[in-house]
């Protein structure tokens, strides 16, 4: 990217100066190479006239080649102008074969260099003036561009005059003009003033505005120092070329201060992210460009003005930033071939073109080189961020691999760890499994030992006695039956509902109550679930209400019994109602027969529940309260 956008830069200069010479097959227009020139000494700066005749001036006119150029001498120049004093220069020029036309008329030229007032005459009428004044204008970098109206009889003017007002510290430089109709030179001046102005402004903001990004990453992530100074890079490097793309005059001591000394900043900037990636560091080198930068900083300020702003001492100022961008890539070069950083090569690579395009600049500013040519250090700021957006760029893009790559072993470890998660829990489903197997085991051998078994031992002993007759001992043998079906249905899954429980043993009973003539009524309601209904809380459900219909069979003679449920009390009850005859519910909880009735009370408060008779001549009723919540059961 960053070599592509350095190629890119050498083209664009390259096609610009072909395309100005091969137009010349198919424009119409006057190429003024040859005028006449002559200058007037004055005491200062004063506004242009409004019209003036090339007679009339008091020096002789002097034959000249376009473009004019003088160099500056810049040890003895202006040694004994006194203060303030200016000089004019003027250009005369004629349109003789000027091509006939009927279009509007326009007056093009590269580059005019001058530090004050430009003005354009037309057979001695002024038709344009740039009021400028200051060592910083940016005239150098405008190409001029003047549209001239015909004369009254549509004839293009004769004669055209330039009025250069500048310092005679300073010398004046002109390219060779072009005249001729509007829409033949239009192209050259919007060509150069897209590649000279334009687009490196829009390099400029451009950087300035990622730079601004990389500041606000910075304070969020401190550490990355990276981001820092590349913020500082974007801010130097557009306050260094600010000057070349405002359009008004510049004549602020300050501004011309900041952007001189903004140099110097960018100089020790590039140092430090050299130092950032080569990571060698250079303190003698450091210590003498903080020096430098420090000492010019203050030097240059306009309330000392040791240095001050002129066109004998800047020039001289930018030599020795020359020397320090030259001796920043050079060092930063050999620490980038001694520590191998293909990043750090890259950018003292691109520091040094910058400083190659910077003298370039220097020289085409001073006059050594005809001002035909293209100023470069126009494009500094793409290649700066071209470079340093390349880095960042590729930090980017390797910390995001690297976010993936933590990313992946993380993924490869949680996978690694939900296998092993997955291998206990199938161990532990296995133990659990085989627990609850023995304890449902052990929990069937306890009920049928209890129950069952003491049953039928007590009924073998019966008989071994001779004790007990026959209808007795059937009794016996279809109570055990019943207990074992009870048993059996308990291990039913009744997904915590009581009335699918209650079913079951309606399955049970209803076969018997039809054989002894006794009528069910089935009268039940939906009831919420009960979560803490597992197979031994439903085995002893089972067995009250078993008890509850036995005693019915066995003691009441009834011929209907009526089951129902209802919620009541923050929980739910089982009722059963028959029409038999009563019985003394206090006198028989009190003697020894009322056994299955303490049993029927031990085993409600074993599930945090109650029972309740309520018994008379028409019948009992028999209830049975059970919690929604488990928290008052006795385990």
């Amino acid at each position: 990217m960053a070599a592509a956008l350095l190629a890119g830069v050498a083209g664009l200069a390259a096609l610009s100066a072909w395309s100005e010479g091969a137009a010349n097959a198919h424009t119409q227009g006057l190429h003024i190479t040859e005028a006449e020139w002559q200058v007037q000494d004055a005491p200062g700066f004063s506004a242009a006239p409004p019209t003036i005749d090339s007679k009339t001036l008091p020096a002789a006119w002097q034959p000249v080649r376009l473009p004019h150029a003088l160099p500056i001498a810049l040890l003895r120049q202006a040694a004994a102008a006194a203060p303030g004093a200016t000089r004019t220069s003027w250009f005369r020029i004629s349109s003789q074969g000027l091509p006939a036309t009927h279009a509007p008329l326009a007056l093009y030229g590269a580059r005019v260099r001058t530090d004050g007032t430009i003005a354009v005459y037309a057979d001695g009428q002024l038709v344009h003036t740039a009021q400028q004044q200051g060592p910083l204008w940016n005239s150098s970098r405008v190409p001029l561009w003047v549209l001239l109206d015909k004369t009254a009889d549509g004839t293009p003017p004769h004669e055209i005059l330039l009025r250069l007002e500048h310092t005679r510290a300073s010398q004046v430089a002109l390219s060779s003009l072009w005249l001729g109709p509007v829409e033949a030179l239009s192209w050259r001046h919007s060509w150069r003033h897209w590649l000279q102005q334009e687009l490196p402004a829009m390099f400029s903001a451009a950087f300035l505005a990622v730079g601004v990004f990389a500041l606000f990453v910075w304070l969020r992530r401190r550490h990355r120092t990276a981001y820092l100074l590349f913020f500082l890079l974007a801010a130097t490097s557009f306050l260094r070329g600010l000057h070349f793309y405002i359009g008004f005059p510049i004549a602020n001591d300050w501004f011309a201060w900041l952007t001189v000394n903004s140099l110097f900043w960018l100089v020790a900037t590039v140092h430090v992210s050299l130092e950032l990636l080569h990571r060698r560091k250079q303190a003698w080198l450091t210590r003498g460009l903080v020096t430098a930068t420090v000492l010019m900083g203050l030097l240059t300020l306009p309330v000392i003005a040791t240095l001050p702003n002129t066109p004998k001492v800047t020039p001289l100022i930018y030599v020795m930033a020359a020397l320090m961008g030259f001796g920043v890539a050079l060092a930063g070069a050999i620490n980038a071939w001694r520590r191998p950083s293909g990043e750090a090569m890259l950018v003292a690579a691109g520091t040094a073109m910058c400083t190659v395009f910077g003298v370039g600049d220097w020289l085409l500013q001073n006059n050594f080189i005809s001002p035909e040519g293209w100023y470069l250090g126009a494009w500094t700021n793409a290649i700066s961020f071209s470079i340093f957006g390349t880095l960042m760029y590729r930090r980017y893009v390797g910390a995001i691999v690297e976010v993936e790559r933590v990313n992946a072993g993380l993924a490869e470890r949680l996978q690694a760890r939900e296998a092993e998660l997955d291998v206990s829990h199938q161990r532990l489903r296995a133990v659990e499994q085989r627990q609850m197997l023995s304890d449902e085991r052990q929990r069937m051998m306890q009920d049928m030992h209890d129950g069952l078994g003491s049953t039928l031992i007590s009924a073998i002993r019966s008989v071994e006695h001779g004790g007990m007759s026959d209808a007795k001992v059937s009794q016996i043998l279809k109570d055990c039956m019943d207990d074992l079906k009870l048993a059996i249905d308990s291990m039913e899954p009744v997904e915590a509902d009581l009335l699918l429980l209650l079913a079951t043993l309606r399955f049970r009973l209803e076969p018997r109550l039809e054989d002894t003539g006794v009528t069910l009524l089935w009268e039940v309601r939906e009831l919420p679930t009960l979560a803490w209904l597992d197979p031994s809380s439903a085995l002893h459900i089972l067995r009250i209400v078993q008890e509850s219909v036995a005693n019915i069979l066995r003691h009441t003679r009834a011929t209907e019994i009526r089951v129902g449920t209802a919620v009541a009390d923050g929980g739910v009850q089982v009722s059963i109602e028959d029409n038999g005859q009563g019985f003394d519910v206090e006198g028989a909880l009190a003697e020894a027969s009322g056994k299955g009735l303490n049993n029927q009370q031990r085993r409600a408060q074993m599930l945090g529940g109650m029972v309740a008779w309520e018994s008379g001549p028409a019948g009992t009723r028999f209830t049975l309260w059970l919690p929604l919540e488990a928290s008052s059961r006795i385990p």
